[in-house]
């Protein structure tokens, strides 16, 4: 074997690793927050709006304004009521598509930022995303993966 050959094979070793494991813990913010925008896009909602609907609903979640009776209503009922600025810190979007949380707009590119940066776009679209796909399709419930996923995903 070529010292070439040996730096390719030691470098696609490299970004295989890179690719298995993310940059940063996985949070259970992280999991509900693709969870959802899976079901978002399900539900009809266009694939942009459906990142922003998935961060907006796992911070309005995280916060509790809504509780937990608003997770019961398909993502495009949810997503509606947040147009009507319900419970204070939801504002009035208009004809906006993007949901905002204290002034700042949730969108597709804060879901880029906050999510699949944060752990790594290779883990993100290689193993993050293929295994929600899964659990989903398999008809799991965010609360039956929200550990079980996390467990196998070390830093």
């Amino acid at each position: 074997m070529t010292q070439h050959e040996t730096d390719n094979t030691t470098t696609q070793e490299t970004e295989d690793q890179q690719s298995s494991h993310p940059r940063v813990p996985i949070r259970r913010f992280d999991i509900f927050a693709e969870y959802n925008r899976q079901k978002a896009i399900e539900d009809g909602i266009p694939p942009d709006e459906a990142m922003g609907y998935g961060l907006w609903l796992a911070k309005v979640v995280a916060s509790r304004s809504f509780g937990r009776s608003a997770l019961s209503k398909p993502p495009s009922e949810l997503w509606e009521m947040g147009k009507d600025g319900d419970e204070g810190r939801i504002e009035p979007q208009g004809k906006s598509k993007w949901r905002s949380l204290d002034g700042k707009p949730q969108t597709d590119d804060l879901f880029e930022k906050e999510i699949v940066r944060r752990m790594g776009a290779d883990f993100y679209h290689k193993v993050f995303v293929p295994a929600l796909e899964e659990a989903i399709a398999a008809g799991k419930s965010y609360q039956a993966i929200r550990d079980t996923l996390r467990k196998g995903w070390t830093v």
